[in-house]
């Protein structure tokens, strides 16, 4: 992939029972983040880690789960263009906002409706 990861901006995210498997699928097979063992003590919570760089995602398990639509977690990209043609290949549907001068952003829905958003700074 030509795109990397530089920065995590914010985080809050939250999933329903089962989401594992689900969210492998999109953070690690569709963005290619790794996934981190989580502690053993914690594992009994449900939920995934992933990390890229220095940085870390927790999706972590609420019951009962409802989508943020307002928070997310912004991450800074290299090679946005190359990251939007990996998402259409990907039939990974994404919005773009040019609402944030300055700033080439687009946002996308993870498999549990919870809202990211990607910016590539200009």
């Amino acid at each position: 992939m030509a795109f990397s990861f530089k920065k995590i901006d914010h985080v809050q995210l939250a999933a329903p029972k089962g989401c594992e498997d689900h969210a492998r699928e999109f953070f690690n097979g569709i963005l290619g983040l790794n996934e981190v063992e989580k502690p053993e003590e914690l594992k009994k919570r449900g939920g995934v880690w992933f990390e890229f760089g220095t940085f870390q995602l927790h999706i972590g398990v609420e019951d009962p789960f409802i989508p943020a639509k307002k928070a997310h977690p912004a991450f800074v990209i290299e090679n946005i263009e190359d990251l939007k043609a990996h998402l259409k290949n990907k039939n990974v549907p994404f919005t773009e906002d040019d609402n944030l001068p300055g700033a080439n952003r687009i946002h996308v829905h993870d498999p549990f409706g919870n809202r990211l958003e990607f910016m590539e700074w200009m």
